[in-house]
């Protein structure tokens, strides 16, 4: 018995995202110049993202990730935010770049903002591959915007939808 998929329609490209992934490091590498920056990549989500962007940053940057759980494994965010993994970097006077693959409702990064700001870090700052506005219920800016958003649910480039979709090299929506 096979099971049907569910229809996708490409939504950016893989060379979309590339060109504008470059773009991002270009202007975080003006802006964090002559800073001690730390890159936290949201785990699962961002891994592609943040091993992507980090590359275009000409920068000395040290990175790590961090787990939150908000999701499980629907479509809808349960609004209960668990931080699962903690950085194991020091972010004493250090500079923290949140590097997510999407902000929706805005309640994960603003519970990841907030949280971080209580640390000793010098500042905190979003970057999102995507910023999907049409159901924020949390006010939340992302200081580092990849695309603005605001159709479907979507998967790829690390993208998922019950942890499956997240090795499509582009990004869609699914039906």
């Amino acid at each position: 018995m096979t099971t049907s998929q569910p229809a996708r329609e490409l939504v950016l490209s893989s060379r979309q995202i590339q060109d504008r992934v470059l773009e991002l490091g270009r202007q975080i590498t003006r802006d964090y110049q002559g800073r001690k920056l730390v890159l936290l990549g949201v785990l699962n989500g961002a891994f592609i993202f943040a091993a992507d962007l980090c590359r275009t940053i000409a920068l000395d940057v040290e990175i790590d990730f961090i787990r939150v759980a908000s999701y499980g494994t629907g479509t809808v965010s349960s609004g209960t935010i668990r931080l699962l993994k903690e950085p194991g970097i020091e972010l004493a006077g250090k500079d923290v770049l949140l590097v997510e693959d999407i902000v929706d409702t805005g309640t994960t990064m603003a519970w990841l903002r907030d949280h971080f700001r209580q640390s000793p870090a010098a500042s905190v700052r979003i970057c999102s591959l995507i910023d999907k506005k049409e159901r924020r219920a949390v006010p939340v800016t992302v200081d580092y915007v990849g695309f603005d958003l605001d159709r479907g649910f979507l998967v790829g480039y690390g993208l998922d939808c019950a942890e499956q979709y997240r090795n499509l090299p582009a990004i869609y929506s699914l039906d």
